[in-house]
This record gives structure tokens, C-alpha cells and sequence, in this order.
């Protein structure tokens, strides 16, 4: 597996202790995969640690071998000897700062796990896999199997309220909600890995489903609205998921990660999921419109979806810049371009015969 490197600004239970000598490497080329991070420092400062935040990266995150800094919570103090053979000094990380998250200040993650306690009784630590401006995730062993600790930001939807709204009509599409609280969930596992890359079959699973659910919640807006209206073709306003994409898809037939929810036409969702499934355009219109012409005979799925291949990457540039707005200065490299680049794709098919 590839490698990018990382530097550590360590804080402890009795503050500051330092910044990490040199660039450590990390398996794992994904700058919010923090699980890989956590395991490369443990072996060094021979204690658990959370991360934070990013602080700086040297690149763009496509630039696999950029150097990435991030500030770290170790759980306990290390000890002296390891501080010094792997630590030395440097400026504390500034201690708050404007639009940064609850789990990103030191003692978030440790909240986060301390809630989650009073509703499962672990069987063993958290294992924190995931921290960036969108999210926090750790998975949980528990008595009653594995278990998924997720906090959100306030900008985006409150997963569990969505989750429920599926799961009224198909319990089986999505991952069951064990609790709640405001922007935080803990939620069942979803068995199976993603549907990366997407296949024939995976899209014959979730797609119909989504679609019968989609039509059974048609009607007033139970969520905000999509910033981009387009053409009804026929097909009711409804919940959209707002990133329909097979790596939140799993191969047992749920969708996960629902915080761009919104209520809008049902061919958003299509229209995000071509844009990374082109070379399944055929099969995914075929099965997406005879999905919906089952439902709705008199509507026009086709013309639906050659629409909302515009408009989904519009609604994909307002969601991106809401994200950057949203974020921590240091947060804003991970999507600093995406807006402009949905923009630019939105005008290629407008100007594209």
C-alpha cells in the first residue's frame, strides 16, 4: 500500500508536549483517515492518541505525497523518555479558533466516546477512524456487535431524522439507529464493503429500492429544499440523498452517510451517481427510469436524467461552497477547488453537443 508522511503536534493531559522529530509514514493516502495515524504514533509515544485536526498539508489532496501536520490528543501522558527520543519543541497549536468543530478542540473525541458509553457497553477502546470538517467516526466494539459513533457539524442534516424517514418504508436499506443526540449518531453496522467500483449488480440492488422509497415519501418537504430547481418531468419531489455514489452504498444494499440529504427530484440523485459511473450510463438509466415508470407511468425519467446531469453538478458546487464556507481555514484545503470544478463541469455538458 502506498504511503504519505505525517507531522504530530502532541498535546497531553498536562498540555503542550511538542512536535514529532520527522516525517513519520502512514499506510493509508486519505488526509481524514486518522485510524492510520493513531496506529503509526501509539509504537512511539507508547500511548493511545486522537487526532484533532489537520493543521497544514505541503499539496493539494491529490497530491499523494504531501506531508500533512495535525494536531494530536495523546489520552494519557507519555513518558519522559519517549517524549524525548521522539518529540521536540515547537509553537503550541493555537487553542480555538472561528467555525472549528466540537470533536476538532482538545477533549472532543473523549465527549463524543463518554456519550456513546451511556447508551452500549464496549467490549474494548475506541478505535477512531476518521476525523476532518464533515465528520467524526469511530467504530465501536460492543456487546451487541460493532457499532458506529458518528458527529456532523450543524450545517448539514441530522443523519438519524433521515434514517428514520427510510427506514419507514425499508428497514433494510439503511444502518439501524441505536441513539441520537443533536448532530451526533450512533448507528448499527452496515455489513458488506462499499460498491467501489460500482458494478452491474450493485446498481440492480440499490437502485429499484431507493426508488420505491423515494416514491413513498413523495410529498410536502420534510427536508431543506435542493438550492437548485429543475423541471419535475413527471416525478414528484421527494427525499434526495444528495451523494448517491457507491462508496456510501454498502454490498449488503445500504446507504450510508445521509448528511447531504434534501428534498428536491429524485434524478439528482442519478445525475450524482453518473458523474462517477459513466461507463454504466445504459444499465443505471435503464434500471433507474423503468424503476420509476413502475411507479410513475406517466412521467418522463429519461429527460429527468439528461437534466439532472447539469443540475446535480450545480447543486454539487452550491454544496461544496456551503462546505468551504463552513470550514476552519485550515479545513478549507479539502475542498477548496471543488466548487469551481463542478461549476466547470456543468458548463462542459451545457456546451458539449
Amino acid at each position: 500500500m502506498a504511503e504519505r508522511t505525517i507531522i504530530a503536534l502532541v498535546s497531553a493531559p498536562s498540555g503542550f508536549v511538542g512536535r514529532t522529530k520527522k516525517a513519520i509514514p502512514v499506510k493509508s493516502l486519505w488526509w481524514s483517515d486518522a485510524e492510520a495515524v493513531n496506529a503509526a504514533l501509539e509504537p512511539l509515544l507508547h500511548v493511545p492518541t486522537s487526532v484533532l485536526r489537520l493543521i497544514s498539508a505541503t499539496g493539494r489532496e491529490s497530491w499523494w505525497t504531501s506531508e500533512i501536520t495535525y494536531h494530536v490528543e495523546a489520552h494519557r501522558e507519555p513518558e519522559r523518555n519517549h517524549v524525548r527520543r521522539h518529540l521536540r519543541a515547537a509553537e503550541e497549536p493555537e487553542a480555538d479558533a472561528p467555525r472549528r468543530q466540537p470533536w476538532a478542540r482538545l477533549g472532543g473525541p473523549a465527549e463524543l466516546v463518554a456519550w456513546a458509553d451511556t447508551h452500549v457497553e464496549r467490549t474494548r477502546p475506541a478505535i477512531q477512524v476518521k476525523t476532518w470538517n464533515l465528520s467524526s467516526v469511530h467504530r465501536l466494539h460492543t456487546t451487541e456487535g460493532m457499532v458506529w459513533l458518528k458527529a456532523v457539524p450543524p450545517f448539514v442534516q441530522d443523519e438519524a431524522t433521515v434514517i428514520r424517514m427510510v427506514a419507514a418504508h425499508d428497514p433494510t436499506l439503511v444502518p439501524e439507529v441505536i441513539a441520537s443526540a443533536p448532530h451526533r449518531v450512533l448507528l448499527g453496522h452496515a455489513p458488506g464493503g462499499d460498491c467501489w467500483p460500482a458494478k452491474p449488480e450493485h446498481i440492480d440492488l440499490i437502485v429499484p429500492r431507493w426508488v420505491a422509497v423515494q416514491h413513498a415519501l413523495a410529498g410536502a418537504p420534510r427536508l431543506r429544499p435542493s438550492a437548485v430547481p429543475m423541471p419535475d418531468f413527471g416525478l414528484p419531489d421527494t427525499v434526495v440523498h444528495g451523494d448517491f455514489t457507491p462508496d456510501n452504498w454498502t454490498a449488503s444494499g445500504m446507504i450510508i452517510d445521509w448528511s447531504f440529504a434534501m428534498w428536491g427530484n429524485p434524478a439528482l440523485d442519478v445525475g450524482r451517481l453518473l458523474d462517477y459511473c459513466p461507463h454504466l450510463y445504459g444499465h443505471i438509466a435503464k434500471v433507474w427510469s423503468d424503476a420509476w415508470l413502475r411507479h410513475r407511468p406517466d412521467s418522463r425519467p429519461l429527460d429527468a436524467l439528461d437534466a439532472a446531469r447539469r443540475t446535480s453538478r450545480l447543486q454539487s458546487a452550491v454544496t461544496y461552497l456551503e462546505v468551504h464556507d463552513e470550514a476552519e481555514d485550515s479545513d478549507r484545503i479539502y475542498h477548496c477547488d471543488s466548487a469551481a470544478d463542478s461549476l466547470r463541469a456543468a458548463r462542459r455538458l451545457v456546451s458539449t453537443p
